[in-house]
């Protein structure tokens, strides 16, 4: 009997973006207003980045930091590969996507990989949670100053036209890194409680982010976003983030065959090396472009968002289930290992009815996971 199709869920936080976004096109904030939730938006990105530096744990980091042949890849997919894979994306024809679009992807490119959703999707997909943990935690803390250097970097020299000065994007960096790393060293005093309180600190970290996406998102409908972005334009963006997407997962997995990576390690470059934070991207938006640009910025990192979402969600899944079928010893000489392990001796006599049942089981799994086998 077949298994029913599955469709991948939908991120609930997605929902929520949506809703804000849609709430600062029907009612934006202008005026006195608009400057109260711009306060009120640079004191959410002070207290995410905080929380961010004071959830980071250097005995998990440590615990993984020495595999830097991994780590050294990773960095080089999230701050080598996908820029210039946002370089190219950001010279695309004017006529193809509005320039301002085409600049949101760049920005997205520069951003450090996630880390939450980076490390669940390998843990599913059994692979090196503590070099997944190392290596996405050493991608953010790297970001808080090397994102914005990137942009004064790429995207002044991409003429994007969007970016303050080079001043404003040093004093920007000390604004997201200062806090950062207050939070870390206070870690010692606030970290056990900040560790288990962890589902109620969640909404204050998403609470902060719909918070910079409402006050975004109200200066440019203020200034016509949705004048100048059509269904036609969402629909290359779309495209574009999938085949950036691909284009990232192809070349990952690709090197990490090249480079003899074990099965644990090159799940953690897939995962970590392909993501990208929208938690980090959307703050680092508000505070390094203008007000009026903002939006058009960040709207291709929330379609890129959840697009790797449901990417992962599918192969995490897929990994799984191979691994699970791995698990289930095939031929006499496994089945006694197995056996042996468990402190169990197989008769001789009884020894081929094992193997045939084994080799059974494993055809059913097969057939019960959609007939994966990796």
């Amino acid at each position: 009997m077949r298994q029913p199709v599955k469709l991948p869920s939908v991120d609930p936080f997605l929902v929520w973006l949506i809703a804000i976004v849609a709430a600062a096109s029907i009612l934006p904030a202008q005026g006195r207003v608009a400057a109260w939730f711009g306060v009120a938006t640079n004191l959410a990105i002070t207290l995410l980045f905080f929380l961010h530096g004071a959830k980071l744990s250097r005995a998990a980091v440590l615990q993984g930091i020495g595999n830097w042949r991994l780590h050294a890849l990773v960095l080089a997919s999230t701050y080598g590969l996908f820029p210039l894979l946002g370089i190219a994306a950001s010279a695309l024809d004017a006529r193809l996507i509005d320039p301002r679009l085409a600049a949101g992807v760049l920005f997205l490119t520069l951003l450090p990989s996630t880390v939450q959703s980076s490390i669940a999707f390998t843990a599913l997909a059994r692979g090196n949670v503590a070099g997944a943990v190392c290596s996405a935690s050493l991608s953010n803390l790297l970001g808080i100053a090397l994102t914005p250097l990137l942009v004064g970097m790429i995207m002044r020299t991409a003429g994007t036209g969007a970016l303050a000065s080079w001043g404003s994007v040093q004093t920007i960096a000390l604004q997201l890194l200062v806090p950062f790393v207050g939070g870390h060293l206070l870690r010692p005093l606030i970290g056990g409680w900040v560790d288990r309180h962890k589902a109620i600190l969640q909404p204050v970290d998403r609470s902060s982010i719909l918070l910079v996406v409402y006050t975004a998102f109200s200066a440019a409908v203020v200034n016509g976003i949705w004048s100048k972005v059509t269904v036609a334009q969402l629909g290359v963006l779309l495209m574009l983030s999938a085949v950036i997407l691909a284009l990232v997962m192809m070349t990952n997995a690709l090197v990490a065959r090249l480079a003899g990576l074990p099965r644990e390690d090159a799940i953690v470059l897939l995962f970590c090396g392909s993501k990208k934070s929208l938690v980090s991207g959307v703050p680092m938006a508000a505070a390094l472009f203008a007000p009026a640009t903002v939006g058009m910025v960040v709207l291709p990192l929330m379609i890129f968002h959840q697009l790797q979402l449901f990417t992962c969600a599918a192969l995490a899944g897929r990994f799984d289930r191979a691994a699970a079928l791995r698990d289930v010893p095939q031929g006499a000489e496994a089945a006694a290992a197995a056996a042996a392990a468990r402190g169990i001796a197989i008769p001789e006599a009884c020894m081929p009815g094992v193997v045939a049942n084994l080799a059974l089981l494993a055809r059913h799994a097969e057939t019960l996971h959609g007939g994966t086998r990796a």
